[in-house]
């Protein structure tokens, strides 16, 4: 592995770039008249911070990365970058990125994404090896991004922002929970805690994922009642939901690693689709 590929390696591009599209998407339900331009410095800035975030979550863990398969061989544990090329790179990633969201849209939203840095890299990365509540802390960087593209579209924190944030706040439960429950024996080599109820791949933490699918079926409905999209996206959005419940049921069935595969699918399918409805509906 040469040094360029390893830092790029280091931002985990794909997870960076599925959170940088979510701040595009609250970017542009805020700002439906915004041009190609403007959207794309938005997901540069959300890519940026977010690289800076995952950095921070690789050289904490870089311990802990070398006791699991899918992690081994990254660039920390395997001695290709040193700690200190990392941090730098963070830190020049992290200055980028809140820099290019202050000065070009405000710094309110420039704010929010260096919260949203913190939170995920010295709150949740931690707290992964002392509570299942960690799912819950880390949700809400998670779920930050598309609240963070409609202050930097709008310059302003009001409801819409929070309804935005509240359906992705609310999907990732049982996002990272199936992803928990098909990594669980990697995830116990380093001693992470991620499912709930007692770190059970059971029937009662099927039950969990249930209840949080369950919920995002009438939060789909909130933007139209707010009159961010119209009532083909929240037709859209409860079909999609119905779908990603539907799933929950076989995992309650059958509590098998299939069964949360198949919700782990699903939930990188409902996210991108019922957002896209909101901004197309709203376009």
């Amino acid at each position: 592995m040469s040094k360029a590929s390893a830092y790029f390696q280091l931002l985990k591009f794909r997870l960076s770039a599925t959170v940088a599209f979510s701040s595009a998407i609250g970017f542009l339900l805020g700002r439906p008249d915004a041009t190609w331009v403007n959207t794309s410095i938005v997901v540069l800035g959300g890519l940026l911070v977010t690289g800076s975030a995952n950095i921070i979550n690789q050289i904490l863990e870089i311990d802990l990365d070398k006791m699991m398969k899918r992690t081994a061989k990254r660039p920390l544990p395997s001695g290709v970058l040193t700690v200190k090329e990392a941090t730098v790179f963070c830190i020049l990633l992290c200055l980028a990125g809140v820099s290019l969201l202050g000065f070009y849209f405000n710094w309110l939203a420039a704010a929010l994404s260096f919260l949203s840095l913190l939170l995920y890299g010295f709150f949740y990365t931690p707290m992964k090896r002392l509570t299942p509540i960690c799912v819950l802390i880390g949700a809400i960087p998670g779920a930050l991004p598309p609240l963070i593209g409609w202050v930097a579209g709008t310059g302003y924190l009001g409801v819409e922002a929070w309804i935005l944030f509240g359906i992705q706040f609310i999907w990732q439960f049982p996002h990272f929970w199936a992803i928990a429950w098909v990594l669980d024996d990697d995830y116990k080599k380093a001693g992470f805690k991620m499912l709930p109820m007692g770190g059970g791949k059971n029937l009662k933490t099927a039950i969990q994922i249930m209840i949080y699918t369950l919920l995002l079926i009438p939060l789909g409905l909130l933007p139209m009642q707010f009159g961010m999209a119209g009532k083909t996206s929240a037709f859209i959005a409860v079909v999609c939901g119905v779908l990603f419940l539907m799933q929950t049921f076989y995992l309650m069935h059958t509590c098998s690693k299939r069964a949360a595969m198949n919700i782990m699918f699903g939930s990188f399918l409902y996210l991108p689709i019922v957002q896209i409805a909101f901004v197309v509906d709203r376009l």
